[in-house]
């Protein structure tokens, strides 16, 4: 019986150009981390809220929280498609994360949407700089898959603006 190496076990085959894929591969593995961490961080702040909008605060970061999980194994599993290694651990995620950990015991509920509206902004920059990756990749599947999440990320911003104006 013919020795397989282990390595050639996740080769998977694509048409685009190794170079490509590995920058969106790249690209999308900081976008898997961030989603990760903002997901923890929009869970932090579901089950801590308090104040007088508890109900409606506490709501909107559940679900929030649902649509960021929705888009981690998605970008993951393109990774995945394109021939790359996604994440591996909490400490892989914490290296790429540009989602800021917030482990204050208490933050006020208008804090907490602040953070959260600014944390979705930065997502959505770094979303579109990875569609730029995508596109001089020639990967229109990546950067269509990222237009949907951009949206996304922009509607929960434009939520999260409104819920905190006074």
């Amino acid at each position: 019986m013919k020795a397989i190496n282990q390595i050639d076990e996740l080769d998977t085959p694509s048409d685009l150009k190794e170079k490509g894929r590995e920058k969106v591969a790249e690209s999308l593995n900081r976008l898997v981390a961030d989603a990760f961490a903002l997901y923890v961080k929009t869970k932090n702040f579901h089950w801590h809220m308090s104040g007088k909008h508890f109900r409606d605060y506490h709501l909107l970061l559940d679900e929030q929280a649902d649509q960021i999980f929705a888009t981690i194994d998605p970008l993951a599993e393109r990774v995945r498609k394109i021939g790359g290694n996604t994440i591996r651990s909490i400490a892989h995620i914490a290296q790429l994360q540009h989602v800021k950990d917030n482990d204050e015991d208490f933050v006020s509920a208008h804090d907490m949407l602040k953070d959260l509206e600014g944390e979705n902004r930065k997502m959505a920059k770094h979303m579109r700089e990875a569609h730029k990756v995508a596109d001089d990749a020639d990967d229109v599947a990546t950067a269509s898959l990222l237009e949907v999440y951009i949206d996304e990320t922009e509607r929960r911003t434009w939520f999260l603006f409104e819920t905190t104006r006074d």
